[in-house]
């Protein structure tokens, strides 16, 4: 027992002098590697330092270059800003010229033509056309179509004077002229529709016993069905020629009646709705044409404006009207006052004075900071109404009546007998009108259906929408449309409504919006081409001079639009008509999400844009909505010739209110960065900024009018605000 208690003594005693040892050699490790990681502080602290001290020396050198750019724009700004100026005045003089002069030349050529149109400036010339046609007895198909022909020019030369009218007495006389010859038009389809159905005994159809007549025309498809032989089996018939259809209840089937479908390939009640329903006042504007400030409406006296809007309605009680489809670009710079806070601008800037003979610049405006603002009083829509704005019309109006058979003339003894009606031709009442309200009313007049064929001429991007006329409300409403059917293969639309009433297929007008992309590049001098890349189709369009052609891949709906030049506006309101439409208003951001951007620094980039359009090429930037508002950044690079631009080719650009630069980063880089690109300069206009990299050719002045041109483009579409 003794020995095993001092062996384990002797192991113990041992184990701790080992371990007394191995603490021995870890102290010196330890103290070993805290030497190391003193001496790795001091010199990371010593690396820390110098790397510190380099960035501030970077830093100051930066600060110092970026004085140096600053007072060396500072000091040349006054210049660059008199020389865009000049350009601009330049610009707007030569162009203002010459249309005046082509505006007179047409006049005259007019004038010369002796044709009997009257010139609808003139009052008194077009009121004694309006009375000669209105006591005119003759109801020959043929002749009145080719009367509403001629009346429908001046109807469109009308929209032309009220587009541009800046008086508002002669803006009323020119409504009032507008609503009389819609109004004289409608009645003469009336009276020829009755003509027809006169003779409609005498136009029997052996098949159906029935009479079925098709009219057609560049302006009206007239469809009309007389109802002789009251077959109770009869449920609707389809005018194979023209593609509309109708269909009938048996309560009519058996009724003397006749069923009309007119179309009319303009609408006449839209522009109705416009003013029962809205009262805009806008700031005014660069016109479309982009050459002079247009007011796009005028404020009234209240008095005046329910007068007005009285006189509209006494005059208006046939069931169409007139539709002005007015295009606007930027109205009233969006109303808003610019958002940037910007220094005052040089002494040397010119003040906006109906830019007479001089004009200022829309980045000297940006220093001022004053904008007329603007509102929109806009009655409360109800549920089921059309908002026009987000809604466009397209393909004209449908008419669909019914009506009381006229007397048919009948043979006796070698005589032709009829009864003449002194009333006109009346319209049929259905749904029957009880003086009771009965939830049996709707079984025992049930709907009636259409098949409408969609136009040729316009696209539709998604299912059409159906609106129905409310006559007594003025108004588009898309209730009481039931049972619809679309079979887009066939392009065809069938529903029912209760009644018989005017319709038109419907689109949303920003059913495009936002832009994917876009880029406009030099073709030739003063020849460009505008793509835009919209979320549904891509739209191009070659600018030429003063003249445009549009190019699409569709192959339907546009064909009688692609490879025809035009002018800007023409193009623009085509182009809306036909259902493609990539052109903003003052009430495109209620309904589309932008990139908010100062209205003023975007309209300067479209200016300068413009003026180089023949040596540069633009293109869309994924760091635009990343700049802020007061902002852009844009891909820019010189380009000669037909061919695409090089994807190495482009470089950045960042536009402010006072100052342009080019930047560091690139289209690919991860984020985004405001820094300069080292060796570039400063400058206070964006045309300066570019010719710093210019080569001699890129620098040779484009056409006034091509410049014109291309701004307008810009202005309207603006792609820097909706991609």
């Amino acid at each position: 027992m003794v020995t095993r208690t001092l062996y384990s003594f002797t192991i113990l005693n041992m184990s701790s002098k080992k371990g007394r040892k191995l603490t021995k050699a870890q102290k010196a490790k330890k103290l070993q590697d805290e030497e190391e990681r003193r001496l790795q502080e001091e010199e990371d602290a010593r690396v820390q330092a110098e790397k510190e001290e380099q960035e501030r020396l970077e830093r100051e050198r930066k600060e110092k270059e970026l004085e140096r750019l600053e007072s060396k724009d500072l000091e040349r700004r006054e210049d660059e800003l008199n020389e865009l100026r000049h350009l601009l005045e330049e610009n707007h003089t030569a162009v203002t010229t010459w249309k005046a002069d082509a505006f007179e030349t047409a006049k005259w050529e007019k004038y010369m033509r002796c044709d009997g149109i009257p010139d609808p400036a003139v009052q008194k010339d077009i009121n004694t056309y309006i009375s000669l046609w209105r006591d005119d007895p003759h109801v020959d198909i043929t002749l009145v179509l080719k009367q509403c022909s001629v009346a429908l020019q001046l109807v469109e030369e009308l929209e032309g004077l009220l587009r541009d009218v800046t008086d508002p007495q002669e803006g009323h006389k020119y409504q009032e002229t507008l609503i009389s010859l819609q109004e004289l038009i409608h009645s003469k389809h009336q009276l020829t529709t009755e003509e027809i159905l006169k003779k409609a005994s005498a136009n029997i159809d052996t098949e159906t016993g029935n009479m079925q007549t098709v009219v057609k025309d560049d302006n009206i498809t007239l469809c009309l069905w007389a109802n002789l032989k009251k077959n109770p089996r009869f449920k609707g018939l389809t005018f194979e020629e023209t593609g509309l259809g109708f269909e009938l209840p048996k309560q009519l089937a058996v009724s003397n009646i006749a069923v009309r479908i007119l179309h009319t390939h303009y609408d006449h009640l839209s522009i109705l709705a416009r003013m029962t329903h809205l009262r805009t006042h806008t700031a005014s504007y660069r016109s479309l044409a982009g050459d002079e400030d247009v007011p796009a409406d005028v404020d009234e006296p209240e008095q005046e404006e329910t007068k007005e809007e009285e006189e509209v309605k006494e005059g208006s009680e046939a069931k169409q009207e007139g539709e002005d489809e007015e295009v606007q670009s930027i109205q009233g710079l969006e109303g808003r006052k610019s958002e940037a806070s910007l220094k005052t601008r040089s002494d040397s800037a010119q003040s906006v004075g109906g830019r007479g003979s001089q004009i200022q610049t829309q980045i000297e405006a940006l220093g001022e900071g004053d904008l007329i603002s603007s509102s929109v009083q806009q009655t409360k829509l109800n549920q089921g109404v059309v908002d026009l704005m987000q809604y466009t019309p397209l393909g004209g109006v449908f008419y669909y009546d019914v009506f009381h058979l006229p007397p048919q003339a009948h043979q006796v003894n070698g005589w032709e007998i009829r009864q003449l009606l002194d009333k006109g031709l009346q319209v049929f009442p259905y749904p029957v009108q009880s003086s009771t309200s009965d939830e049996n009313d709707a079984l025992t007049c049930p709907p009636v259906g259409v098949t409408v064929t969609l136009p040729e001429s316009v696209v539709f991007l998604e299912t059409p929408q159906v609106a129905h006329w409310d006559v007594a409300e003025k108004q588009w409403r898309m209730d009481g449309i039931t049972d619809v059917s679309y079979e887009e293969a066939e392009a065809k639309i069938s529903f029912k409504m209760d009644s018989f009433q005017a319709f038109v297929l419907m689109q949303e007008t920003y059913v495009n919006f936002p832009f994917q992309r876009w880029e406009l590049r030099p073709l030739e001098q003063n020849s460009a081409l505008l793509t835009v890349n919209g979320a549904l189709i891509d739209i191009s369009i070659t600018i030429q001079g003063d003249q445009c052609m549009l190019q699409s891949e569709l192959e339907k709906g546009l064909c009688h639009l692609k490879g025809k030049w035009m002018s800007g506006p023409t193009l623009q309101r085509a182009m809306l008509n036909a259902g493609v439409n990539i052109f903003g208003n003052e009430y495109t951001e209620k309904f589309v999400s932008t990139s908010s951007k100062d209205p003023l620094i975007e309209h300067a980039a479209y200016e300068q844009m413009a003026l180089f359009a023949s040596a540069c090429a633009f293109s869309w930037s994924k760091w635009n909505a990343k700049c802020g508002a007061e902002h852009l950044v844009i891909q820019v690079c010189e380009h000669h010739g037909p061919d695409p631009v090089p994807r190495d080719s482009w470089r950045l650009y960042l536009l402010g209110a006072q100052r342009f630069q080019k930047l560091e980063i690139t289209e690919r880089s991860e984020a985004f960065s405001p820094d300069h690109s080292p060796g570039s300069e400063f400058h206070s206009t964006f045309i300066h900024m570019l010719q710093d990299d210019m080569s001699a050719d890129g620098k040779r002045e484009s056409n006034n009018l091509f410049v014109d041109t291309v701004q307008s483009l810009l202005c309207a579409t603006r792609p820097l605000m909706y991609s």
